[in-house]
């Protein structure tokens, strides 16, 4: 995903929930002053393998062997405590640092990278919790327009940002866990965003040619009209 083939998606996401571009990009730039460039060689052995993409959905626990059974595991936010808690190997934790920077600190310390991501309103969390990572394990990511060591590979939740992440360094198969996108404990806000990472998710399974199990049953429900063709 380059981010001429991102921005229209992005422009709909920012309309959508009235986010700012620039506020956005505000944060890009101050994780770009915390970040070092990420060896993305570290990402070559992804390519045609087999990526389970972990969700912090309540299905999570019931589903934990299918990501042993995966060759790499890309964990959203607190799907990383689960699935550690479980025995499991996270290869790349994918967090806003909203809920468990610890884990993310934890994880750059030990040599597992960290894609750290900055919007509009994570700015301060970028401040307080960036520097205490391993700057050599966080790959930094927005979604706006990359900038310096700031990359972009598509996404908007922890979760489908984590899928978009795969997609670029080539997985060969993607395979879900944790995607709760009925989950009733969830808010109004939350559930609009579960709304877009659906959409995204099905945008990327037409890219890739692939059917993700996450979506089964519910393809035909899905408004993709604001998305790329």
């Amino acid at each position: 995903m380059n981010f001429d083939d991102w921005e229209p998606a992005y422009a709909a996401i920012l309309e959508d929930f009235g986010f700012s571009r620039a506020g956005d990009e505000r944060a890009r730039d101050a994780l770009a002053a915390l970040a070092v460039p990420f060896d993305r060689a570290r990402f070559d052995d992804f390519a045609g393998r087999t990526i389970a993409v972990a969700g912090a959905g309540p299905s999570l626990d019931d589903e934990v062997d299918r990501a042993r059974e995966a060759d790499f595991v890309l964990a959203a936010s607190t799907a990383a405590d689960a699935l550690l808690d479980a025995g499991v190997a996270v290869d790349c934790m994918v967090t806003d640092l909203d809920k468990n920077p610890e884990t993310a600190r934890e994880l750059t310390e030990r040599g597992v990278p960290v894609a750290a991501h900055a919007h509009g309103d994570n700015v301060p969390a970028i401040r307080e919790h960036v520097p205490t990572f391993d700057a050599e394990h966080v790959l930094a990511t927005t979604q706006a327009e990359p900038r310096g060591p700031v990359r972009n590979f598509g996404g908007f939740t922890d979760g489908d940002r984590a899928a978009f992440l795969a997609d670029h360094f080539g997985a060969g198969r993607l395979v879900f866990l944790g995607w709760d996108f009925d989950d009733p404990a969830v808010g109004a806000a939350k559930r609009k965003k579960l709304d877009w990472a659906e959409r995204l998710l099905r945008w990327l399974e037409l890219r890739r040619d692939e059917r993700f199990s996450a979506l089964d049953g519910r393809r035909d429900g899905i408004d993709t009209s604001a998305l790329p063709s």
